[in-house]
C-alpha cells in the first residue's frame, strides 16, 4: 500500500519530491526496495503530523505536502488540485479537499469525516457526526436528497506552509480535537483558517479491515 501511494505522489505534477517518513525498519527497508526514498523519525509521535513536522525540519521546502499512507486511491490531480491555493495566495497557512457524499453509508460511518465550509470554502467544523444536521429531513429516508448536495468528505490530505507546520504541531491538543479525535481542529481553534478545496475524485481511507476490502474490490472490479 505504502508503494502504490508513493507511486500516485510522484505522479503529481506540482510535487518536487516525496519522501516516507516512519519510525519503522520494516516501513524503511521496503520503500527502499522499491527504490523510493524514507526517513526514520522518533517513535514517541502522537500523531502523523507530528511524524511529517520532524521530517520536514530539515527540508528546504516552502510547502510541505502531507499524504497519508493509508490512502491508496489519492489521485495524482487531487494533490495538485490542494497545493495551487497556497501557491496562488501566500497568505494560506494550510489546504485540504472535500467531496460530495455519495450515500447514507458515508454519511454516517463515524470513520469517515465531514466537513462544512463557509461561502470563501474555509472550515467552520469538522466532525464524525453527520453535519450539518437536516432538521426537516425524513426520518423514513434511507437516501439523502441529492439536489440539496450540503454534506461533504473530507480528505486526510494536507498542504502546510513549512513554518505554519512546524509551529502546528508545538501547539497543545484542544478540548474539540480531543472529543472528535481530529487534529485538523486543533488549527480552527487556535484561531487559523483552513482552505477546503472542493474535489470530484473520491478516496478511501484504510482504517478497518472492511476499509481495505472495499479498496481491493474497487482494484478488482473498477
Amino acid at each position: 500500500m505504502v508503494q502504490w501511494v508513493y507511486e500516485r505522489a510522484k505522479k503529481a505534477k506540482l510535487i518536487r519530491d516525496v519522501l516516507v517518513a516512519t519510525d519503522d525498519k520494516r516501513v524503511m527497508s521496503a520503500v527502499e526496495r522499491f527504490g523510493g526514498k524514507a526517513v526514520m523519525t522518533s517513535s514517541s509521535h502522537r500523531s502523523g503530523t507530528d511524524r511529517i513536522a520532524e521530517a520536514a525540519g530539515s527540508l528546504n521546502a516552502d510547502v510541505i505536502v502531507n499524504v497519508q499512507g493509508d490512502e491508496p486511491l489519492i489521485e495524482p490531480e487531487m494533490i495538485d488540485e490542494a497545493i495551487k491555493p497556497l501557491l496562488a495566495e501566500s497568505s494560506l497557512l494550510i489546504s485540504t479537499l472535500k467531496t460530495k457524499i455519495a450515500n447514507e453509508e458515508e454519511l454516517k460511518d463515524p470513520n469517515v469525516v465531514k466537513v462544512v465550509t463557509d461561502r470563501e470554502g474555509f472550515a467552520l467544523y469538522f466532525s464524525r457526526y453527520p453535519i450539518p444536521y437536516e432538521r426537516e429531513r425524513s426520518q423514513k429516508s434511507e437516501v439523502r436528497s441529492q439536489k440539496k448536495n450540503i454534506h461533504y468528505k473530507h480528505i486526510g490530505l494536507y498542504i502546510y506552509r513549512r513554518d505554519f507546520l512546524l509551529q502546528f504541531a508545538k501547539m497543545k491538543p484542544t478540548p474539540l480535537e480531543d472529543a472528535e479525535k481530529l487534529e485538523q481542529l486543533r488549527v480552527l481553534e487556535n484561531g487559523y483558517k483552513i482552505k477546503v478545496v472542493e474535489t470530484k475524485y473520491n478516496s478511501i481511507g484504510v482504517d478497518t479491515k472492511e476499509d481495505l476490502e472495499k479498496v481491493r474490490k474497487l482494484f478488482t472490479n473498477p
